[in-house]
């Protein structure tokens, strides 16, 4: 494995028990090549972003690749009024991972995961902890082995 962060993502999943494909391609610019480096639509490519909640309080959002975050729909689930998203050295401060390369398994801290509803019942490509990695998997695999809730949190991007 080329990277610690690649190492630890296929730790987790391995104890997970989760099945998978792991993929490799070169270093891309834009999640639109990453998806065509893959093989697969911008809407099967599944993003993990860092959300923040409160002090040392943070979540993992799931959407879609041609999805963005609703906002009010994630407040609402969460029951809170204020959500930011940290900058990169904080997002990777609290996961392990640098931005391109989330995921959620083989997180150095374990947050929650909401995963939204539109990448449910389907099979998808997810960060595999560093560049170029993409990791094959059914997504409700993913939110069994995670704990996740799914719900409707995202928007068209």
């Amino acid at each position: 494995m080329r990277t610690d962060g690649e190492r630890r993502t296929v730790e987790a999943l391995e104890a997970s028990g989760v099945p998978y494909v792991r993929t490799r391609h070169g270093r891309v610019g834009s999640l639109a090549e990453a998806a065509a480096a893959r093989g697969i639509e911008p809407a099967d490519l599944v993003k993990t972003i860092v959300v923040r909640r409160g002090d040392d309080d943070f979540l993992l959002v799931l959407l879609p690749g041609d999805r963005t975050i609703s906002w009010p729909r994630l407040r609402a689930l969460l029951g809170v009024s204020r959500l930011s998203m940290p900058d990169a050295t904080v997002a990777k401060d609290v996961t392990g991972f640098e931005r391109g390369t989330i995921t959620p398994f083989g997180t150095t801290r374990t947050w929650p995961v909401v995963v939204d509803a539109r990448a449910a019942g389907r099979r998808v490509s997810i960060g595999g902890g560093g560049h170029g990695v993409g990791i094959e998997l059914a997504t409700d695999d993913l939110v069994r082995a995670l704990g996740a809730t799914v719900a409707d949190v995202s928007e068209a991007g």
